[in-house]
């Protein structure tokens, strides 16, 4: 005798996020989602989709910051996300990076990120009109103490993209967000390799707020140590730093 269906269990943040972009950036290049078109309701396409709502809204927030959606709150008919644009040119491959990055080796994600976030942040150090308040805003979010590690390492993945884009260079900015969802996989993967997750969030949280300050000190060369010694320092708390990273892009020497 049939039995009610069961609904496919959800799947781990990481890879729900992906699942949930994936499916919509489909939808946006094969023309099945047009512009004016409304996107189906968040608990509708986490139960399609058999993932959690928060993932629904982190794939919706790289959509919106992407310019490819516009998200209203409330009820009625300007709430939800609306299409506002297609995905063409740069944007179109942008999408098609960020679903190819999922085959990247992982030492050379890591070793890209090294390049490109030293750049950003050298870039900031040196822009007298820079603007970190939005990298500002996540940081305040990041602080609070009731997150989750999946909201954490979701919030600390907007950090570094919003560092990015403030550093004014479009394609730099474009790389990062194409490689995000690569970087967000190997870095939820990571959370479940330490064990003293409360420490290992506040010495994230420091180191953060560090780099953010050098930065707006307009100090270049401690910025560029800073953020490389938290990435390459995160994949070796977590057991996945890769081979010749901390040799990768080597920091300059501490300026005093």
């Amino acid at each position: 005798m049939a039995g009610t269906p069961i609904p496919p269990p959800a799947l781990a943040p990481a890879r729900a996020w992906r699942v949930v972009l994936e499916k919509i950036e489909t939808d946006l290049l094969d023309g099945t989602l047009r512009p004016g078109d409304r996107l189906a309701p968040e608990r509708e396409l986490a139960t399609t989709l058999g993932v959690g709502r928060s993932s629904v809204r982190e794939a919706l927030r790289v959509l919106e910051v992407m310019g490819l959606i516009r998200t209203g709150t409330g009820s009625g008919p300007t709430s939800g996300a609306i299409i506002i644009a297609t995905p063409e040119g740069g944007m179109s491959a942008l999408l098609r990076l960020q679903v190819a990055a999922q085959g990247f080796p992982f030492d050379d994600v890591v070793a890209t990120r090294l390049v490109l976030e030293s750049a950003v942040v050298d870039a900031l150090a040196g822009d007298p009109k820079r603007s970190t308040t939005r990298a500002r805003a996540v940081l305040a979010a990041m602080d609070a103490d009731d997150l989750t590690p999946a909201e954490f390492l979701a919030l600390d993945a907007q950090l570094h993209l919003a560092l990015a884009e403030a550093s004014g260079n479009v394609v730099i900015a474009a790389m990062m967000a194409g490689l995000r969802t690569a970087i967000e996989s190997y870095v939820q993967a990571g959370a479940a390799g330490i064990a003293e997750w409360d420490a290992a969030a506040d010495r994230l949280r420091r180191e953060h707020h560090a780099i953010v300050d050098a930065v707006d000190a307009g100090h270049g060369a401690r910025a560029r140590d800073l953020v490389h010694a938290h990435i390459v320092g995160y994949y070796a708390a977590a057991g996945l730093a890769p081979d010749g990273a901390a040799a990768s892009s080597s920091p300059t020497p501490p300026q005093t």
